[in-house]
């Protein structure tokens, strides 16, 4: 929502000024469809040439992310806490082994399908159920598990940082196309040079509209979404780092509500659940 309401605000902002100071837009809207597909054209050939068709597509995928932001929000880190305590309970009253039914198959686990939205996020469920594994397996040693969960974690951050990397690199270059449109318009005009000042005045104006839209499309649109969807990686990361909190304060030990507030100390300050909140969330769940 807040990155249509900044490009609206860009957009009134922006040619509001430019109508109020007596701006013309004849000249803008005859030029801008032969701008807009030299410089738009060029960045996007600019962008397929760069780009591997996976990388394309996440990124492409991507966008749906600038405008909706992230996909946790408060009870989704409510849930992911308490199926974690759950299970850190379960391994820990019962044993490593009655996790097995829940870790080998948890399409058909009740603790998962207690929480939909953890159950279809593939990423969740493989980091939890893989992890767990491990600890079934007798690879217990924490600052082990640890280690391999942070580069994980950081490569699967990495991937998703490539569509911003992508979009950032577009815009970098966009001022750069703007000129070249401009250039091809001064070149434009200068083959008409015999004509009235009036008449290569509009064609320089419309030369001028290739800087412009590459400095405007590269500054406030391209961007600006680059630095947003950067934004909704870091802020999606932070779930997985939840889950690993949950699972190394596991393995060191502590009780699961140490665990599970360990994890809750990571959850991003806007979503965070209260003590209380959590507590009473615990308290609820029934698992069959």
């Amino acid at each position: 929502m807040t990155t249509i309401l900044g490009t609206v605000v860009l957009l009134v902002m922006v040619f509001g000024g430019y109508m109020l100071a007596g701006g013309k837009f004849d000249i803008i809207i005859k030029a801008l469809p032969f701008e807009m597909m030299m410089i738009g054209g060029a960045a996007v050939g600019a962008f397929l040439a760069s780009n591997s068709m996976h990388d394309v597509k996440h990124t492409l995928g991507g966008l749906g992310k600038v405008l909706k932001g992230g996909r946790f929000h408060k009870q989704d880190y409510t849930d992911i806490l308490s199926l974690l305590y759950f299970l850190v309970r379960l391994a820990q009253t019962k044993g490593p082994m009655a996790l097995e039914p829940h870790i080998e198959k948890p399409e058909d686990s009740a603790a998962f399908q207690k929480f939909p939205r953890i159950a279809a996020d593939r990423h969740a469920v493989m980091m939890i159920c893989d992890y767990l594994r491990m600890v079934g397996m007798n690879a217990d040693d924490p600052h082990q598990i640890e280690d391999v969960m942070g580069r994980e974690l950081k490569k699967v951050k990495e991937e998703e940082m490539h569509a911003s990397h992508a979009l950032q690199s577009v815009a970098d270059a966009l001022p750069a196309l703007g000129i070249v449109a401009a250039v091809l318009g001064v070149i434009k005009t200068m083959a008409s040079i015999d004509q009235p000042p009036a008449v290569l005045g509009k064609m320089i104006g419309g030369a001028l509209v290739g800087t412009f839209l590459g400095v405007f499309l590269a500054y406030g649109i391209v961007g600006p979404m680059a630095t947003r969807l950067k934004g909704v990686v870091d802020e999606e990361a932070r779930y997985y780092d939840v889950i690993k909190a949950v699972i190394v304060a596991h393995l060191h030990g502590n009780a699961p509500q140490v665990a599970v507030e360990t994890g809750r100390k990571l959850v991003p300050t806007g979503y965070m659940p209260s003590f209380q909140e959590l507590e009473q969330s615990l308290q609820d769940l029934v698992i069959g």
